[in-house]
């Protein structure tokens, strides 16, 4: 029963990884473009609903609502201004500048907030949980699977089902001829990439309820984002979830054995799954599925 549990535990980690990398999964198969601040404005987003929590003294989910339209603006303005720009110019500008938004980001957040740890209070939420006999279903844990699984069933649905959907696949499939069929690109672009953003907000918000925020954490958000959108497959939306999935529960089943080497495992999976099959194990086009 305690590998069971574990392996539980692993599933919900898996879950919390997964959204926060599937605005990063999404942005690559749409737009191509590998957002080196992703983990940043996740931390961003953190900030500004502790903000709104401290000065309105609201609780986190009704800073939540207020936080995540505001996300999807500056995604939405982020990407008309910013990375617009730097797609038209070459596969190298779009590293260069979401590395160096990266580095801004980080830096105006040790100016604004200092180094120190800053807690998200979630009330009772924070350390409720359920047993159903020797399984442990801590209820954030269970959210934030249950947010992943909806916000990538409800992408996949969007883009499957809708108008605007077939535009962004259409765009993702060969953006020249969506051009020509008349697909306008840069407000196309710009929804996505606020999806994305906010997306990746609201990740970073609930996963800081559990391990609190500074300005440095979005390094390693991005590292597991990463890794579990490589692992899944680039641009594979539901194979975000399944590596997501993967890394939670390697992670939490070798921490039963040695907690230190624990990271250690998860980047070892990630390099074996790159080495082995690059294209992920769920991926096998450059597309949005």
């Amino acid at each position: 029963m305690t590998w069971l549990n574990d392996t539980l535990q692993g599933i919900f980690l898996g879950g919390a990884y997964a959204l926060t990398a599937v605005g990063l999964s999404l942005m690559f198969g749409v737009m191509r473009l590998v957002n080196l601040a992703h983990g940043d404005l996740a931390v961003c987003g953190t900030y500004l609903v502790t903000t709104v929590m401290a000065a309105l003294g609201a609780p986190l989910w009704v800073a939540l609502l207020i936080m995540l339209p505001l996300a999807f603006l500056f995604g939405t303005l982020l990407q008309l201004a910013l990375f617009d720009r730097a797609l038209s110019t070459g596969p190298m500008a779009p590293l260069l500048v979401t590395f160096g938004l990266s580095v801004m980001i980080e830096n105006l957040l040790l100016q604004t907030y200092s180094a120190n740890v800053r807690g998200v209070p979630a009330g009772r939420f924070d350390v409720a949980a359920g047993h159903i006999g020797g399984l442990v279903l801590p209820w954030l844990s269970v959210l934030k699977l249950v947010l992943a699984v909806a916000v990538i069933g409800g992408l996949s649905a969007v883009l499957r089902l809708t108008a605007w959907g077939r535009r962004v696949r259409a765009t993702s499939d060969d953006l020249a001829v969506a051009r020509l069929q008349g697909v306008r690109v840069r407000p196309l672009f710009a929804a996505v990439t606020g999806i994305a953003i906010a997306a990746a907000a609201l990740a970073g918000t609930l996963n800081a309820v559990t391990t609190g925020v500074d300005p440095t954490l979005g390094t390693l958000t991005l590292i597991f984002a990463f890794e579990a959108v490589v692992i899944g497959g680039l641009g594979s939306l539901w194979g975000t979830l399944a590596g997501g999935m993967m890394l939670g529960v390697t992670q939490v089943l070798v921490s039963q054995v040695s907690v230190p080497y624990a990271t250690l495992a998860s980047q070892l999976l990630f390099l074996v799954v790159l080495a082995a099959r690059p294209q992920g194990l769920f991926g096998s086009a450059l597309a949005v599925s």
